[in-house]
């Protein structure tokens, strides 16, 4: 595909298409976002960090046990495999478009407007549901930390008072969005610190655990087995689902990456390659840690069991203590916290940049496509982010006592949701470049198809059983008798349809299809 010089003028402070023209003038200009920002370290750093390796694992480690048992291993396993093959297709897509909008871009040139909107949408109410539990860990760490560091009980009380809860998490959640706001320079140097710190400290908890385990220092330790890598012999596929959905759940965000891609160095392979990079570190942090921690305490549902469904929402909050000891064990808690932090920070990323580009091509607003001139951010969608991910969270805080629990199995649903659409839309795009050779077939065709059919197998699988209100946290929707984790994730979707139904009349340019085709150039500036 040729691409275009559509360097902005100076003084642009809008983005894009010139709106209203369509593509017909030829008059492309660049979003305005920062050329050469970051480079292969820095988009691998924020593809981890946006992942949050130590709060996944504290959010669902104990989750995923409580599904599958002793075969959590196996699971994490399970879900590095449609991950890995999803993200052949991002890399091969952005090698031809490298865009921002990434999973919404690529659908829409694919599919059509509508369901590339929805595609985004998808990834748009995904990232406001992490933002929100990840705002609502690092809260919940805070005061752990500052009553550990005290030795104050009533000081790590704080965090059961719904009042001070939500009122610092709106204030973790406003620093992450006025440090986003200020642009990928001030995110990388924040991002080399947070996840060497969490990634160095979560080595140091395997290498404790498993001289705990050596040592049978626990009487519910387990000798490792390779049965645990066996994916085949968890008990039920019900049990199996759920374990892959929560397992698919802690990969999410590597393709923060890709986000980045009209900000990073060689624009067309760095972010591909980054992608492979967080992979891999992730999927070894995650199995070394779940071995670990299993042998160490093993997977039952009492006292130190990562399956006791009293500690299973938060891991190491139960075992910093009695793994690493008094004075270690909070260096547990300070990298939970910088790992929510990090996180929380870097994943303001892709939705914002995923705004930009829908208001670009005129699937929203025109206020949505302004760059900030000074730090060639986003800045407004930056800030609607924020403030979405405050009231979202803030509700849900409110009217359930199990919002973390329950976003999370419903942040599932929505993942599935985006990257299958994304993973099809690879082998639809490139259909016509599949028999020109092997590699093609593989990686265009055959690799994304496979991994978009295993997460829309899940998808299906976890919307059916997400009905039974014993789903998840357990929680109902009173009268109705439907589970919570249903109504959050299906009913977010379904707001998202009502949306663009709503859209369709302001912006019809866009949903006539004479915004972006497939042979809109992309908008990038030249390496």
């Amino acid at each position: 595909m040729t691409q275009l010089d559509v360097r902005p003028q100076v003084g642009d402070t809008v983005s894009g298409v010139a709106r209203g023209q369509g593509q017909g003038d030829g008059e492309v200009r660049g979003k305005g976002l920062g050329k050469g920002s970051v480079g292969l370290v820095g988009s691998a750093v924020i593809g981890i960090s946006t992942v949050a390796p130590v709060y996944c694992l504290t959010s669902t480690l104990g989750s995923t046990a409580g599904e599958v048992g002793i075969h959590m291993p196996a699971v994490f396993l399970a879900g590095f495999l449609p991950m890995l093959l999803v993200a052949f297709a991002y890399r091969e897509l952005n090698k031809a478009m490298p865009d921002c909008g990434t999973s919404f871009t690529w659908t829409v040139k694919a599919f059509g407007p509508r369901i590339g909107w929805m595609c985004g949408w998808g990834l748009v109410i995904a990232t406001i549901i992490v933002l929100s539990n990840l705002a609502g860990v690092a809260t919940s760490y805070f005061w752990l930390l500052a009553g550990e560091i005290t030795n104050n009980p009533s000081i790590a009380d704080l965090d059961g008072n719904k009042a001070v809860h939500i009122a610092t998490c709106l204030t973790l959640i406003a620093a992450a969005t006025a440090i986003s706001y200020r642009g990928m320079t001030a995110t990388k140097g924040v991002q080399y610190t947070l996840v060497g710190l969490q990634l160095a400290v979560l080595a140091l908890f395997v290498a404790m655990a498993l001289q705990k385990a050596s040592a049978g220092s626990f009487g519910t330790g387990l000798d490792f087995s390779w049965e645990w890598m066996n994916p085949f012999a968890v008990g039920s596929m019900g049990s199996f689902t759920a374990g892959l959905s929560l397992s698919i759940f802690m990969y999410w965000g590597w393709d923060a990456c890709l986000a980045t891609n009209e900000e990073t160095t060689g624009s067309a392979k760095t972010p591909g390659r980054a992608s492979l990079i967080a992979m891999v570190v992730l999927v070894g942090s995650y199995l070394a840690t779940g071995v670990a921690a299993q042998m160490a305490v093993g997977s039952g549902t009492s006292g130190l069991g990562l399956g006791n469904p009293e500690t299973s929402g938060n891991v190491f909050a139960a075992l910093a203590g009695p793994v690493m000891g008094p004075v270690l064990g909070i260096l547990l808690f300070v990298a939970v916290l910088a790992s929510a932090t990090a996180s929380l920070q870097t994943t303001f990323i892709p939705v914002a940049r995923t705004v930009l580009a829908m208001s670009t091509y005129e699937a929203l607003p025109a206020s949505y496509a302004r760059v900030h001139p000074k730090f060639k951010t986003p800045g407004r969608a930056t800030v609607m982010a924020g403030a979405a991910t405050g009231a979202f969270y803030t509700v849900m805080t409110l009217v359930s006592e199990n919002v973390l629990t329950d976003t999370i199995f419903a942040l599932g649903l929505m993942i599935c949701f985006y990257y299958s659409l994304t993973a099809f839309a690879c082998a639809w795009y490139f259909r016509g470049e599949l028999r020109d050779s092997v590699r093609s077939l593989l990686f265009k065709g055959v690799f994304p198809v496979l991994g978009g059919l295993l997460l829309a197998a899940v998808f299906f699988k976890t919307l059916t059983d997400a009905w039974d209100p014993s789903y998840g946290s357990g929680s109902s929707i009173p009268g109705l008798g439907v589970g919570s984790v249903f109504v959050i994730g299906v009913g977010l979707l379904a707001l998202g349809l009502v949306i663009m139904l709503v859209l369709q009349r302001r912006t019809p340019a866009f949903f006539r299809g004479e915004v972006l085709t497939k042979a809109t150039p992309s908008l990038v500036v030249q390496d």
